[in-house]
């Protein structure tokens, strides 16, 4: 399905709120579980990154389908799984984000999907002589490639707007947002909190992440847990975590909170 309009599902609501700067444009591109809001440059041709987009999509979508046939726990499983020498780059990206953080590898599978079509989409400009920012945003996962600063909305409580976001430099760019939560959204979780966001250049990795300590995410006491979780993978490519769990709120890394405009 493509949509000129940059929301067509109820889960969705929050995009409502952000509109494209004026050298922007957004699409909507959704292919079976994948609901994308992708943003690029105004000058690119519409109509054609449309096709090139919904064609992408649709090919990730079906290497998934095919692995999970060929391979059902793939789709299940809580733990982390072998890496065939055989899967596609896709699956192995969620495969080696899930046993980086010790769970399954469908904890991974939004942040991988948004950080390929961030990059596919940059790739078509280039190719076209159109150097310009991408922004993939599926669901509560974020992929962005920006020449500029940008600020991302937190929003750990879907019934109010977002008060505050993270501003992220263009000097750390390209980079990945990922978003777990016990109580908002379709994704299973095992945690009681209202937000575990990572940031990490590596989206699957940022997704997986977010799974595993959004599960830690009991009490307002998990907070600092998770804060020393974070610190502890450095080494496996975290860049910095923010997480809000009954009434406390913990921030560790490359994470600045800047107010948003009410």
């Amino acid at each position: 399905m493509f949509s000129s309009h940059p929301y067509s599902s109820p889960l969705r609501t929050y995009r409502r709120e952000k509109a494209p700067r004026e050298n922007e444009q957004i699409l909507q591109i959704v292919r079976e579980e994948t609901d994308l809001r992708i943003t690029f440059s105004a000058r690119a041709d519409r109509a054609a990154m449309r096709d090139r987009l919904m064609t992408r999509a649709g090919l990730l979508r079906g290497e998934l389908t095919l692995w999970m046939t060929l391979h059902p726990e793939f789709r299940h499983s809580l733990l982390p799984l072998p890496i065939p020498d055989e899967a596609p780059p896709l699956v192995r990206a969620m495969l080696e984000a899930g046993t980086r953080m010790n769970v399954g590898p469908f904890a991974a599978v939004a942040g991988a999907i948004a950080q390929d079509m961030a990059e596919y989409a940059h790739a078509l400009l280039l190719k076209n002589g159109m150097p310009g920012d991408v922004i993939v945003e599926n669901g509560g996962d974020v992929f962005l490639i920006s020449e500029t600063e940008r600020v991302a909305a937190l929003l750990p409580d879907p019934e109010n707007r977002s008060l505050v976001g993270l501003r992220l430099a263009a000097s750390d760019m390209p980079l990945a947002l990922c978003s777990s939560s016990g109580r908002i959204g379709h994704s299973l979780s095992f945690g009681q909190g209202d937000l575990a966001t990572v940031c990490a250049q590596n989206a699957a990795l940022a997704d997986a992440a977010a799974t595993a300590y959004g599960n830690m995410l009991k009490s307002g006491d998990s907070v600092p847990l998770v804060l020393h979780r974070a610190e502890q993978d450095q080494d496996r490519g975290i860049k910095g975590v923010f997480v809000q769990c009954a009434g406390r709120i913990g921030i560790w890394g490359g994470m600045e909170l800047a107010a948003l405009p009410l």
